[in-house]
């Protein structure tokens, strides 16, 4: 047996232990174990069997995985004096960790998860660590990834500061937001580069209000690090980006440094002086929501800005548009349901036009994802931490041409999803996305790309084995911009 076989199984071992004997004392701490297997036709795992999974899929298929985590959410008492003396708790403490060993052409063994969080009161949390994370206005299950912050890489470590839920709770207007800081891996064409990131979203509308309406914004900054890859000297001082306590403070509130002249020229660059600290992105959210008896609707519209277009409505058209409905009506056991249905449309193939002209405003040619300085993009271990249709450039085929982190930022994406349940036992979820690709401005393709990904996914309690559940998945690409490919998944959870 190899030595990092050995070691997970270890790990697994050693987490579903402590998780079963904690779990008897504590009924709060939860434990998952799956182990599958993946197959596919050719030797890249097709789009949506690798897309929005936290980066634990690798591109090439893994013959075995082994996944364990274990999860202890706040405490919950059981009797209402207990619950009278945990609203009076001040501090409630929560943590989780996952281990996801993968075996196939390299072995690999990942940490995705591994956090600890603290309650202060019943409206704010503290967390530091790794957690699975969606930002924006978006439906986290059938999508196709949130803009910025969709959940497709390895989360980042960071620490976070957060109101997670709109408060007052039951207010006309409510708030909710998180401040965070956090480091991107070793090894980046920039090392230790740095994370900062905030959001602030609104809900006008009571919760048990019929209708809804939401708007946020969310700002995500990759600043600071070091690198001797970076030659020209209007680019980097000294191999060092600015990270001084007066460079976060500009970075953090986006101010442009290009009227000022108090600016140490021996230590901020040309770019950084006629731009701003870091690579900033994000997205201007807007949504709604009507509740009815039978249904719901959900719709959401995330808007782009990545170097100034959004402010001058250059890049108006470029976004994520997105209608949810949701069946609230009781489920049949004996029929069919559908539950969820979803449609999304994203739009990147305007960026402000094909101009940037600094003295007016024709603010185009955002080039979404690539950076002049952060050349490895917006991403996190290769892998894109935004809308996974802007993809990185290894990932499409060879004959394109290649360009930065991705060569391909300018898409429409057509995307449906669907989930529900057959009889009373087994659930389905489908996705279906096709897309036309056109490259970048920079090194456009040849002729726009289309490419048609699809998904389904079955998922049923094995009766004769208490807690378990058996699901498979078969995904397919057919286009140009991927190597055609069909693919499997089979695997058996186990939830305690």
């Amino acid at each position: 047996m190899t030595k990092p076989f050995t070691c997970v199984l270890f790990l697994v071992f050693f987490l579903t232990c402590c998780a079963t004997s904690w779990g008897q004392g504590r009924r709060e701490v939860r434990y998952q174990t799956e182990v599958g297997s993946y197959a596919a036709s050719s030797s890249i795992t097709p789009f949506w069997l690798r897309t929005n999974q936290y980066g634990i899929v690798p591109d090439e298929s893994p013959f075995l995985t082994i996944r364990q985590s274990v999860q202890q959410d706040y405490r919950v008492s059981k009797s209402h004096t207990d619950s009278l003396k945990s609203i009076k708790r001040k501090i409630a403490i929560g943590w989780g960790m996952q281990a996801v060993f993968n075996a196939g052409h390299t072995y690999q063994l990942l940490i995705p998860e591994a956090y600890l969080k603290l309650r202060l009161g019943q409206n704010v949390e503290v967390w530091a660590g790794r957690r699975r994370e969606i930002v924006g206005l978006v439906d986290s299950t059938l999508s196709s990834g949130s803009y910025a912050w969709s959940g497709n890489a390895l989360p980042l470590t960071k620490v976070q500061f957060a109101v997670p839920d709109y408060l007052p709770r039951n207010g006309l207007i409510g708030f909710k937001g998180f401040y965070a800081h956090g480091w991107f891996e070793s090894g980046r064409f920039v090392d230790n580069a740095m994370l900062h990131q905030k959001a602030l979203y609104a809900r006008l509308g009571k919760p048990n209000w019929r209708v809804k309406f939401y708007a946020g914004i969310n700002h995500q900054v990759m600043w600071g690090g070091r690198t001797n890859r970076l030659t020209n000297n209007s680019t980097i001082k000294n191999n060092q980006l600015p990270n001084q306590f007066s460079d976060y403070i500009n970075m953090v509130l986006a101010l442009p440094l290009g009227n000022r002249t108090n600016i140490d020229t021996n230590r901020v660059s040309h770019f950084d002086h006629e731009n701003r600290i870091g690579n900033h992105l994000g997205t201007v959210d807007i949504g709604f929501e009507y509740i009815g008896s039978s249904f719901s609707l959900f719709a959401y519209r995330q808007n782009i800005y990545e170097d100034g277009s959004l402010f001058y409505l250059t890049n108006i058209q470029d976004g994520l548009n997105g209608l949810r409905i949701r069946n609230r009506r009781p489920r049949n056991p004996s029929g069919f349901h559908i539950q969820d249905v979803l449609l999304e449309y994203l739009y990147t193939q305007s960026q402000g036009g094909s101009l940037f002209l600094e003295s007016s405003a024709q603010r185009g040619r955002d080039n979404y994802f690539n950076h002049s300085q952060y050349q490895d993009g917006w991403s996190r271990y290769g892998k894109t931490i935004g809308t996974p249709f802007i993809s990185p450039s290894p990932a499409s085929r060879s004959e394109l041409p290649q360009y930065g982190f991705t060569n391909n930022n300018r898409v429409a994406v057509m995307h449906m999803g669907i989930s529900g349940q057959v009889l009373d036992f087994l659930s389905f979820q489908f996705k279906a996305s096709y897309s036309e690709n056109l490259g970048t401005y920079e090194q456009p393709f040849p002729n726009p790309v289309h490419q048609f990904s699809s998904l389904l996914t079955l998922a049923s309690p094995v009766v004769i084995l208490k807690g378990v559940t058996a699901r498979a998945s078969v995904a397919s690409d057919i286009g140009d911009l991927y190597a055609n490919s069909m693919g499997f998944y089979l695997g058996i959870r186990k939830d305690g």
